[in-house]
């Protein structure tokens, strides 16, 4: 999310008919109250391969600029691209991805669904505008963005459940949630969370999330990886870049890569879309590793008074 300066047509999937209408659930006559039993653990086995390691994160990326960085994202080799409702660009990252000479399928396209359209009906709607805008049959990963404003556990989740059903998704995403919000939404789904993006960054470590990642079969995903920049300028950071003939970018984000975790660094220019996805690259020995693990400064960028860990118990 955070900034570090400076195909063609498809056919969308019928969701309405004339005249227009909410899709209707055929699963649950009162998703409110009808819980789905639990998945057996071989449904909730998942392979995290289908995300690749490096993603294009695109927050605060708006016009030309947008389409113009995924477009080379894209040429340069990512395969992943992360947007959301509320960045406003979903239209834009469309555009680049009609544009590219990159097979649809095999690019991961990841959207969020804003916190105030998580009623059971506005997720239905949001998504279908998501499609629309993106210009896609399927959202390959579709994160519920932060359980907050009109999050409701029953009804939202049975929304996700149903357009995975329709395949108007591909894969059930949760974002900014908490170990027990986690632990809730896992035993509503009868389909695993694919994914968990969170902020993470050498400040802060979210060693409990990504314990539970790798407990769940879930990959976890690293938004503001780079901490806004902060990371660049940590001596810890500088030093082992020197000897890994590396960036301080790129030593921070293999630093999360060597955990399993994906990131979604946002970049605009080429040059830092090459240097992000060349992290991958960058193989640190486990004492940079460990030096990284004891960096002690704790920071959170994003913490708004209403997210799920500022709530009282």
């Amino acid at each position: 999310m955070e900034s570090r300066s400076s195909r063609g047509g498809l056919t969308l999937l019928a969701v309405r008919s004339t005249p227009p209408r909410r899709w209707v659930p055929t699963i649950r006559t009162n998703p409110q109250c009808n819980r789905p039993r639990s998945p057996t653990a071989a449904e909730r086995q998942v392979t995290t391969d289908f995300l690749p390691d490096v993603g294009l994160g695109t927050w605060q990326n708006t016009g030309e600029q947008c389409t113009e960085s995924v477009r080379t994202a894209l040429d340069v080799g990512y395969r992943h691209v992360d947007t959301a409702e509320r960045y406003g660009n979903e239209k834009r990252v469309g555009r680049a991805l009609a544009e590219s000479s990159v097979p649809r399928e095999d690019v991961v396209v990841a959207t969020k669904v804003h916190g105030s359209n998580l009623a059971y009906d506005d997720v239905l709607d949001s998504v279908e505008g998501s499609r629309g805008r993106l210009g896609v049959e399927t959202i390959d990963l579709l994160y519920v963005h932060w359980p907050r404003r009109a999050y409701d556990p029953a009804a939202t989740l049975a929304a996700f459940e149903r357009l995975h059903e329709r395949g108007a998704i591909g894969r059930v995403g949760l974002s900014n949630f908490t170990p027990d919000l986690l632990a809730d939404a896992r035993d509503r789904l009868s389909i695993p969370v694919a994914a968990h993006q969170v902020e993470m960054h050498p400040f802060l470590p979210q060693e409990g999330l990504l314990a539970d990642a790798r407990e769940h079969d879930t990959r976890l995903v690293a938004y503001a990886p780079l901490a806004r920049g902060a990371v660049l300028d940590h001596p810890v950071i500088a030093e082992i870049a020197r000897g890994h003939d590396a960036t301080a970018a790129q030593v921070s984000l293999a630093w999360l890569l060597s955990k399993g975790v994906t990131v979604v660094p946002k970049a605009t220019s080429e040059a830092h879309v090459r240097e992000n996805f060349e992290a991958r690259d960058v193989e640190l020995d486990r004492r940079a590793i460990r030096r990284i693990d004891e960096i002690d400064r704790r920071e959170r960028l994003y913490d708004p008074s209403d997210a799920p860990w500022n709530r009282p118990e």
